[in-house]
C-alpha cells in the first residue's frame, strides 16, 4: 500500500476538483487512463485527487465538485455533513477511528442486497474522507447513488451457470431499461448461458449463439433457441427481426469492434450491449473509437472485472 502523504494532500486540497475511487486491483488502469487523458493526479490509498472535472472509466465511483470543510469536533463534522445532504459514504485514508465515529453519527445507509430491477435510491449519495482530524473533503455530486458505487444483489444461486448474469442485472437495474417481453434478442457467445437466462426471464425471445452448449437448466427455457455456431459466423440476415444484440464474447476489442460495425451496418437491431474485455492493458484507442459511435456510452460496472460495458441505442 502506498504511503499517504497527508500534508501534501492538505496543502493541495484547494486545487482538488474531482476525487476518483480506483477499482480494487485495477489501480494501474486508472493511472494509465489519467495519463492517456493528460490529467495529473495525486494518489492517497485508492483515492485519486484530480485538478480536472473528469469522471474516469476505471473508477468505482467519482466525487465531483469537491469541497473542503473545517471541523472542530466529531459532533461538528456530523452537523455540517448533515446540513449538506442526507446520505454519506466514507472512504477512510487516515484518522480511521475518528472518521468511523463521524460516519456512525450520520444517517445509516441501506447496504442490504437489492432485488433485480429494484428502484434506484431516491436520494443522492455523497462521498467523504478526513484529510486530517480537523478537515473533511467531500462531494454531494457523485456518479453513483449506491455507497462508494457498490451494488450487491439478492442472487439466484440455483439456475444461472455462472455469476456473469450479475453484469446484466446491474446494467438493467442501474443504467438502461431492459427489453420488453416478446422482443427478439440475440445473445452472441452465450455459453454457458447466464445472459440468455436473464433475457429469457424477462420474457424475451432469445436466440443464443455459441460453439459450446448452454447449461442444461438454461437450455430448457421455452424462450431460448440455440444456434451452435460461431458468434462471428452468424449473419445478421439470419435474424432480421432481432431488435437487441448482446455480447459477452471473450475476444480482442479490435475484433469485437469489427463485429459491432457489421451488425450496425447489416442488421435491424436497435440496441447493442457488449462487454469489452481486455487480455492485457486496456486499449484506450479502441475505447475512444467505440465512444465515437453516436448515442453510445461506456461504464465499468461494479460486477465487471478487467472489462467494461459498452452500449448504443440506434435512433
Amino acid at each position: 500500500m502506498a504511503t499517504i502523504n497527508h500534508k501534501e494532500l492538505i496543502k493541495n486540497h484547494m486545487n482538488v476538483v474531482t476525487i476518483a475511487l480506483a477499482i480494487y486491483h485495477l489501480e494501474s488502469e486508472l493511472e494509465r487512463e489519467l495519463n492517456f487523458r493528460g490529467i495529473s493526479f495525486e494518489k492517497h490509498d485508492r483515492l485519486y485527487c484530480l485538478d480536472a472535472d473528469y469522471s474516469p472509466l476505471f473508477a468505482q465511483v467519482t466525487w465531483r465538485h469537491c469541497q473542503t470543510i473545517a471541523i472542530a469536533s466529531i459532533g461538528d463534522a456530523i452537523k455540517k455533513l448533515k446540513a449538506l445532504g442526507r446520505n454519506w459514504a466514507l472512504y477512510s485514508i487516515g484518522n480511521h477511528r475518528r472518521a468511523q465515529l463521524i460516519q456512525d453519527g450520520l444517517p445509516k445507509l441501506n447496504q442490504e442486497p437489492v432485488p433485480f430491477l429494484a428502484d434506484k435510491p431516491k436520494h443522492p449519495m455523497g462521498g467523504w474522507t478526513l484529510l486530517d482530524e480537523n478537515s473533511i473533503i467531500c462531494s454531494l455530486h457523485t456518479t453513483s447513488r449506491y455507497p462508494l458505487g457498490a451494488i450487491e444483489f439478492v442472487e439466484n444461486k440455483s439456475v444461472p451457470p455462472s455469476r456473469a448474469y450479475l453484469k446484466l442485472w446491474e446494467f438493467f437495474t442501474v443504467h438502461c431499461a431492459p427489453p420488453t417481453p416478446g422482443t427478439h434478442v440475440i445473445d452472441l457467445g452465450a455459453s454457458p448461458g447466464g445472459w440468455s437466462w436473464v433475457l429469457a426471464e424477462l420474457g424475451c425471445k432469445v436466440t443464443s449463439v455459441d460453439k459450446a452448449p448452454l447449461a442444461d437448466l438454461v437450455a430448457q427455457s421455452p424462450n431460448i433457441s440455440f444456434l451452435q455456431e460461431s458468434a462471428f459466423g452468424l449473419s445478421p440476415k439470419q435474424v432480421p427481426d432481432a431488435r437487441w444484440l448482446f455480447s459477452d464474447i471473450i475476444c480482442y476489442p479490435e475484433r469485437l469492434l469489427s463485429l459491432i460495425n457489421r451488425w450496425m451496418t447489416d442488421s435491424n437491431v436497435h440496441h447493442i450491449v457488449c462487454t469489452i474485455k481486455f487480455q492485457g492493458q486496456a486499449d484506450f484507442v479502441v475505447i475512444d473509437q467505440l465512444l465515437a459511435i453516436p448515442n453510445s456510452a461506456m461504464v465499468h460496472l461494479y460486477h465487471n472485472k478487467h472489462e467494461v460495458m459498452w452500449w448504443v441505442t440506434r435512433i
